[in-house]
C-alpha cells in the first residue's frame, strides 16, 4: 500500500494504518535519538514522544514534505529538547572567536604512514563517540543527520528548519572539531 494511502487511513483513525507507520519508522527514529542522546532510555522516550506527537498532529501534516522528513523533524526536535532539559554543558569550542584562526596552527599527525602505530579500534570509537558527545547540539544534530544517517543537505535543512547553507556551515564546523579531536588523539599515540 502506498504511504499516502496509509497516512490518509491513519488520519481517519485506522489503527492498522497507524501501526504500519510506527513499524516503518520506529527503528530509524530510535537510532537517530540514540545517536543524538547516547542513552537507550532517553532514546526510547523520544521514540514514544515522537509517535505520540505525530499521531496527535497527523491532521496537520500537509504533505509539502515527505512523511519521513516530517517525522524525523519531530524526532530531532524531541531529542534536542531532551538534551536541553538535561542541561548538559557542551564545549563551545566551535563558537569561540579564535576557532578559525587557531585550527590551522594545530599539528596534524600523519598516522597513515606509521605502521608502528597500532590502533585499537574500540579506543578510537570511544574517542570519536566522546568527541561527538562534546559537540554542541546544533552541530551534533547536523552531523548525525548528514554523516551518520546519510540524509541529503536539503533533507537535513528541512528537518532542522535551517537553510542548506547553514547545514553546510554547521557540518563543516562539526567535521573540523571531530578531525581536531582525532588528530590530538593520534598525535598523542605517535609521540608516546
Amino acid at each position: 500500500m502506498e504511504e499516502s494511502v496509509i497516512i490518509k487511513k491513519a488520519r481517519q483513525g485506522d489503527n492498522r494504518a497507524l501501526s504500519k507507520l510506527v513499524n516503518s519508522y520506529s527503528e530509524r527514529i530510535y537510532n537517530l535519538a540514540l545517536r543524538i542522546l547516547r542513552n537507550k532510555e532517553d532514546a526510547e522516550d523520544v521514540l514514544q514522544e515522537t509517535f505520540l506527537n505525530a499521531i496527535e498532529n497527523l491532521s496537520t501534516f500537509n504533505e509539502r514534505s515527505s512523511f519521513f522528513t516530517w517525522i524525523y523533524r519531530i524526532a530531532t526536535n524531541a531529542s534536542l529538547m531532551k538534551l536541553r532539559r538535561k542541561k548538559v554543558v557542551y564545549t563551545e569550542y566551535l563558537d569561540h572567536p579564535d576557532f578559525e584562526g587557531n585550527r590551522n596552527e594545530k599539528y596534524l599527525a600523519d598516522w597513515s604512514q606509521d605502521p608502528a602505530v597500532h590502533i585499537d579500534e574500540k579506543e578510537v570509537k570511544r574517542i570519536l563517540d566522546q568527541a561527538i558527545n562534546d559537540l554542541s547540539e546544533i552541530y551534533r544534530a547536523v552531523f548525525i543527520l548528514r554523516d551518520v544517517e546519510d540524509l541529503s543537505i536539503k533533507e537535513t535543512g528541512k528537518i532542522l528548519d535551517i537553510s542548506e547553507e547553514n547545514v553546510k556551515i554547521r557540518l563543516r564546523r562539526a567535521r573540523i572539531f571531530l578531525r581536531d579531536r582525532l588528530a590530538e588523539y593520534f598525535s598523542e599515540r605517535v609521540n608516546t
